[in-house]
């Protein structure tokens, strides 16, 4: 990807897998994209108003059509034991997206993502990888239409 605007359309192309239900998590060092990305998804669901990383709040909630989508970043989370008594497993619901930066600062008590993207940088481009993590993220997957 050669540069921001392809990262936003990267999220934008996965808004079209955007299921109640569906995790996405989103992998990255600081300033690969992944708060971009999530923009890009919104824009896409037709979220309008402000998108900025939940850094210091854990979570952003929003509402897409009649989805309830959440946007998690735990960059700041110091121990995984935070996420026990934080209150948030509440969120990840059958009724609900739930999308999560630095899912690895939960470890495995955060709910398994069907899709996982790791995004990096390639010399002055940024790189993705996508992998499916379960069926629905397989179908996920297949169902996408990438420009």
């Amino acid at each position: 990807m050669p540069d921001a605007s392809a990262t936003a359309q990267l999220g934008a192309t996965l808004a079209a897998g955007v299921k109640p239900g569906r995790v996405l998590h989103l992998s990255g060092d600081l300033g690969s994209g992944k708060t971009t990305l999530v923009r890009g998804l919104l824009r896409a669901l037709g979220v309008t108003g402000p998108v900025k990383s939940p850094t210091y709040s854990w979570v952003e909630p929003y509402a897409a059509s009649s989805l309830d989508l959440y946007h998690f970043d735990f960059y700041r989370l110091v121990d995984k034991t935070e996420w026990l008594s934080s209150g948030l497993r509440e969120y990840f619901r059958p009724d609900a997206f739930c999308v999560v930066e630095w899912p690895e600062k939960a470890g495995p008590l955060l709910p398994a993502p069907d899709l996982k993207v790791e995004l990096g940088y390639d010399g002055d481009a940024r790189r993705a990888r996508l992998e499916s993590r379960s069926p629905a993220g397989v179908a996920w997957l297949s169902s996408l239409h990438f420009s």
